[in-house]
């Protein structure tokens, strides 16, 4: 399969380039990969000029920018108008949901309180009517193992005494890099169309995620400073998707074990 990967420097892009055993073109905003080629998805022309030279068999869409509903949303859609046949799979967010005690089923519809996440269920209801056999998988925080994430990145920040905090109030769903680029693979060459839900099978604090990985990387854990903040419990039920894959998705406290 000659498979197309967009946003392909940033963490799942590079994971998904390193454990993909197709035939891989990377595509890039501005820093350049090799063999790889530039694509500004928020260009509706110049999506559709790379795909027809690429002419990839498949795509794994993962350019996004939090603060950039351009990029995250009419990027998505100038790449479901684009893909002329190919398998389509979109990594979506559970930023589509807000605030509630119970887990979130596929089947639900979106209720984003966020911009980031108004942009991702636009691009997902945009993506339905555009492209209904494509695959969309919404995920929760994403973490590496060298350091490279957001999160893994503000632990040594705080550890370091920088100002900040995590909230005991944010629950999440963590999965590890690797488990959901391995997960993304076999979607896209799976017969699974629709809402998937691919995250960690466990909801953490970010202040419990927070510890989990500076003890993993040897930094005092009791160093993070932590504050209620607003309470946001936002969790995916991934209990049908991981029925389908092969992929075991791990739970944090396992891939961040010392």
């Amino acid at each position: 399969m000659r498979l197309l990967v967009t946003g392909a420097t940033g963490l799942l892009g590079r994971e998904l380039l390193r454990l993909s055993e197709h035939d891989v073109v990377p595509a890039y905003h501005s820093e350049r990969v090799p063999g790889g080629v530039q694509l500004d998805v928020r260009r509706r022309d110049q999506v559709l000029d790379v795909i027809r030279s690429v002419r990839p068999d498949g795509i794994i869409h993962t350019a996004y920018r939090q603060d950039d509903w351009a990029t995250t949303a009419l990027g998505a859609v100038n790449v479901a108008l684009a893909v002329e046949g190919a398998r389509f799979v979109f990594v979506s967010t559970d930023a589509v949901f807000g605030p509630r005690k119970t887990a979130y089923r596929e089947h639900e519809q979106p209720c984003p309180i966020t911009p980031y996440g108004a942009a991702k269920a636009a691009a997902e209801t945009a993506i339905h009517a555009i492209a209904p056999d494509a695959v969309v998988a919404r995920t929760s925080l994403i973490i590496g193992s060298d350091g490279r994430s957001e999160e893994e990145q503000r632990v040594r920040r705080l550890a370091a005494g920088e100002p900040g905090a995590f909230y005991t109030g944010n629950i999440r769903c963590p999965i590890h890099v690797s488990d959901l680029a391995s997960a993304l693979l076999e979607l896209l060459t799976s017969d699974v169309n629709g809402i998937t839900h691919v995250a960690g099978p466990e909801a953490l604090t970010r202040l419990e995620l927070g510890r989990l990985i500076a003890i993993r990387d040897g930094l005092n854990p009791e160093a993070l400073p932590s504050v209620p903040g607003e309470p946001s419990d936002v969790q995916l039920d991934s209990h049908r998707t991981q029925s389908i894959l092969t992929t075991r998705i791990r739970a944090a406290s396992e891939f961040l074990a010392a």
